[in-house]
């Protein structure tokens, strides 16, 4: 199998202009964005909750808050770059991920939003028409006929 060519995200990470309804979404409720980024990808639709609780989950138990990479929009990043074949590297997903959380996931609902619209074409072959079997008779592969009910005693 061929390896498709790489392509470009749909738009660019500070492209918020280019939707503002994705931007102010972000914006005003980046966790609520998140879930349905997540849910319109095909995972869960709480995984991003793990984002921004476990910060506070270390926090509580080993009393130091970590602020580590983001899990979900880590992973949900990657994800979405290798299922559309789109250009870019690990470590540029952990900056964007840790430094740009919410243009990164206004750019993932963007491409997804983008995908939603552009019409998928599958090439399949033609329908072939099948000749009707006679369950009646069946040829062997001695070229003998043989039959399973007492009408074929008259068959030649």
């Amino acid at each position: 199998m061929e390896a498709q060519p790489l392509k470009d995200w749909s738009s660019g990470l500070f492209d918020c202009g280019e939707n503002a309804s994705t931007c102010c979404y972000g914006f005003w409720c980046c966790p609520c964005l998140a879930c349905t980024v997540s849910e319109k990808f095909g995972e869960n639709r709480c995984l991003p909750l793990c984002d921004m609780v476990g910060p506070a989950i270390t926090a509580l138990i080993f009393g130091i808050p970590v602020g580590a990479v983001p899990p979900a929009g880590l992973s949900l990043r990657a994800a979405m770059r290798t299922r559309y074949a789109i250009e870019g590297t690990l470590c540029r997903d952990i900056v964007i991920s840790c430094f740009c959380g919410w243009c990164n996931w206004c750019q993932m609902h963007r491409e997804l939003r983008n995908r939603e619209n552009t019409p998928t074409v599958f090439n399949q072959p033609a329908p072939m028409m099948m000749a009707p079997i006679n369950p009646d008779v069946i040829k062997s592969q001695k070229g003998i006929l043989v039959c399973h009910k007492k009408s074929c005693n008259s068959m030649p």
